[in-house]
C-alpha cells in the first residue's frame, strides 16, 4: 500500500463520520481556514458557511398560539362500540368499527398564550391535540383541556389573542386587557370561572382530560348524522394546582410537564386516556336553555351521556423535538369520511385558520414532513411550493397529466361508497349572535360544582387581578358572578372591597406577588464589583 493511498483509507467514512449537507466528510470543525492562525479569515469557507446560514434559520415562525408545547407517539385502540351499541349505528369511520383494531397517533400537549419557552405552570388553558393516521388518512382532534372556550364566534378570536397577549407596549401580560375583554364579552364568564380556579393550571399533560371543544358530526352509511362532543379522560387521574403551588414549582423546574410526560414513557409508565363521546340528534333542540353549538357551553352528562369509544396509549418519546413536535401541525378540518362538520361557527372558522397557518409558519408542502404525512398513499395533482422533495403521484399516472379530469391517463375520482350526507339548509344571511345565549348559568351551576379550595382559590386569583383594574371592570365581572350564583357575586365583591388597591396588572394572571418582583430583585440581589 503506497503512503498516499494510506491517507486515504485513514478518512475513510464509517456511520459515524461527521458530514455536511452536501455529503461531504468534515476534517476539521473546529477551526475556519484563515490567513495564518490568527487570521483573516477567507471567503471560501463552504463548511463554515453551510453551518452558519443553517443556523441562522434554525427557526421557524412560532405558532401564534400553542407555542410552548411537549408531544409522543402512541396508538388509538377501539371498542368497536358507543356505550352498549354498535358504532356503525352513527358512524361509518373505519378506525372505530373493529374491536380492538388499533391505530397510530402523534399527541402534542401544549400552552395557549405563551412563548415557545415559557413556563408550564402560567395559568391558561392547555391544547390537546391528536393527529389519528388512518387507513383512510389522517385525522386530527385538536382541542383544549377544558371542554369549552371563551367565545362562540370566530370573528372574535383575533382580539381574544391579543387582549390576553401581552401588552403590545410593555410586552407583559395585563389581567386588566384580559378582564377588559372579558367584561365586554359575557360569554366567557363559564370560562374565567375555570381558568381562574386551580383547574386554569393542570399538574401535568398526562393528568388532564381533553376535548374536542366544538361541536362535530358522525355520519353513518345511509348518510344520516348526530352531532358529536368528544372527550379525552385520563387513566391516571386528574391534578390541578393552586396558585401557590404553581409559584413554588415554577421556581424549581419552568418544564416540569415537558419532563414528567417524557420521564413516564421513558420508564415504561404508558399513560392511558379513554375517548368518550356525547351524542345529540343534529337539530336546534329547543327544549334546551342554550344553542347545542355554542362553544361556550357543556352539555348536560345527565341528558347526553359520556359513552365510551376507546383508549388512547402514548408509548414512545419523540426522535426530534423539531422534526417532530416544533413541525407537528393539525387542522380542525383534518376529517377522514365518517366524520363530519356542524355548523359550529368556532369551528368553521378555526377550519380555514390553522390550516392556513401551517402553510405559512411550516410551508406549502407541510404535508410532506413524515410527522404530517399519513401513512397511506398520496396522489394529487398539485405540485410546487417551497421545499417540495418528492411528488404526490401515482405510478401508474401519466406524468404528463398533472390535472383531472383526463382521458390520456391522469389521476381518476374515487366511487362514493356510502350515502352522502346532505343536511338541509335554509334561512337569511345575517351576522347576528344566536338566540340563546345564557351567558352565566353553567358557570354558576359549575362553581356550585367546585369543592371549597377550589372555590377560595378562584376568588383569591380574581381578586388579586380584578383588584388592579379600572372600576368599571369591576363592577362588570361582579355583575357577571352575582348572576351566575349569590355567593358567587358576594364573596367576590366582599374581596374586592377588602383588597388592597394600586398595584400593577403587568404579571401573570393570577398571580397575586408578581408586581413585587422586580423591588424584591433589588433588595434580594448581591452587590457584585465591576471585572
Amino acid at each position: 500500500m503506497t503512503k498516499d493511498q494510506s491517507k486515504i483509507d485513514m478518512n475513510a467514512e464509517t456511520d459515524n463520520t461527521l458530514t455536511n449537507r452536501q455529503g461531504h466528510p468534515v476534517t476539521n470543525n473546529q477551526n475556519l481556514r484563515t490567513v495564518g492562525n490568527r487570521g483573516p479569515a477567507v471567503l471560501e469557507n463552504y463548511d463554515f458557511l453551510e453551518k452558519i446560514s443553517h443556523f441562522d434559520r434554525e427557526r421557524i415562525p412560532e405558532r401564534v398560539v400553542h407555542a410552548r408545547g411537549a408531544g409522543a407517539h402512541g396508538y388509538f385502540e377501539t371498542y368497536g362500540t358507543v356505550g352498549n351499541e354498535p358504532v356503525s349505528k352513527y358512524t361509518r369511520a373505519k378506525l372505530f368499527q373493529e374491536k380492538g383494531k388499533q391505530t397510530p397517533v402523534f399527541v402534542r400537549f401544549s400552552t395557549v398564550i405563551h412563548g415557545g419557552h415559557s413556563p408550564e405552570t402560567l395559568r391558561d388553558p392547555r391544547g390537546f391535540a391528536v393527529k389519528f393516521y388512518t387507513e383512510d388518512g389522517n385525522w386530527d382532534l385538536v382541542g383544549n383541556n377544558l371542554k369549552i372556550f371563551f367565545i362562540r364566534d370566530a370573528i372574535k378570536f383575533p382580539d381574544m389573542i391579543h387582549a390576553f397577549k401581552p401588552d403590545p407596549i410593555t410586552n407583559i401580560q395585563d389581567s386588566e386587557r384580559f378582564f377588559d375583554f372579558c367584561a365586554s364579552s359575557p360569554e366567557s364568564f363559564h370560562m374565567v370561572t375555570f381558568i381562574y380556579s386551580p383547574w386554569g393550571i393542570p399538574a401535568n399533560y398526562r393528568m388532564m382530560q381533553g376535548s374536542g371543544v366544538n361541536t362535530y358530526k358522525w355520519v353513518n352509511s345511509e348518510g344520516e348524522a348526530v352531532l358529536i362532543k368528544y372527550h379525552w379522560e385520563p387513566k391516571q387521574g386528574i391534578k390541578n394546582l393552586t396558585q401557590k403551588e404553581a409559584s413554588e414549582i415554577q421556581a424549581e423546574n419552568f418544564n416540569h410537564a415537558t419532563q414528567d410526560l417524557y420521564d413516564a414513557i421513558e420508564k415504561g409508565e404508558y399513560p392511558e386516556w379513554e375517548l368518550l363521546v356525547q351524542i345529540m340528534s343534529d337539530d336546534e333542540h329547543p327544549e334546551l336553555d342554550f344553542d347545542p353549538l355554542d362553544d361556550t357551553k357543556l352539555w348536560p352528562e345527565d341528558q347526553f351521556p359520556w359513552l365510551p369509544v376507546g383508549k388512547m396509549v402514548l408509548n414512545k418519546n419523540s426522535e426530534d423535538y423539531f422534526t417532530e413536535v416544533e413541525q407537528a401541525a393539525f387542522g380542525t378540518g383534518v376529517l377522514v369520511d365518517g366524520l363530519d362538520f356542524s355548523d359550529d361557527k368556532m369551528l368553521q372558522g378555526r377550519t380555514f385558520s390553522y390550516s392556513d397557518t401551517q402553510r405559512h409558519r411550516v410551508g406549502a408542502n407541510y404535508l410532506q414532513l413524515p410527522i404530517n404525512a399519513p401513512k397511506k398513499r398520496v396522489a394529487t395533482n398539485q405540485t410546487g411550493g417551497q421545499m417540495q422533495f418528492k411528488l404526490d403521484r401515482s405510478q401508474s399516472q401519466n406524468p404528463h397529466i398533472n390535472y383531472e379530469p383526463s382521458i390520456l391517463g391522469g389521476l381518476k375520482e374515487s366511487e362514493q361508497s356510502s350515502k352522502e350526507h346532505a343536511p338541509h339548509v335554509e334561512g337569511n344571511l345575517v351576522r347576528e349572535s344566536i338566540e340563546r345565549q345564557s351567558n352565566t348559568k353553567q358557570a354558576g351551576e359549575t362553581y356550585r360544582m367546585f369543592k371549597q379550595w377550589e372555590i377560595d382559590d378562584l376568588i383569591s386569583n380574581l381578586v388579586a387581578d380584578l383588584s388592579n383594574c379600572d372600576q368599571r371592570i369591576r363592577d362588570k365581572m361582579i355583575a357577571l358572578a352575582e348572576a351566575a350564583d349569590a355567593e358567587y357575586g358576594q364573596r367576590l365583591r366582599e374581596g374586592l372591597e377588602k383588597s388592597s388597591k394600586g398595584g400593577y396588572s403587568h404579571k401573570p394572571l393570577g398571580n397575586r406577588d408578581g408586581d413585587d418582583a422586580p423591588d424584591e430583585a433589588i433588595r434580594k440581589g448581591h452587590d457584585a464589583e465591576p471585572y
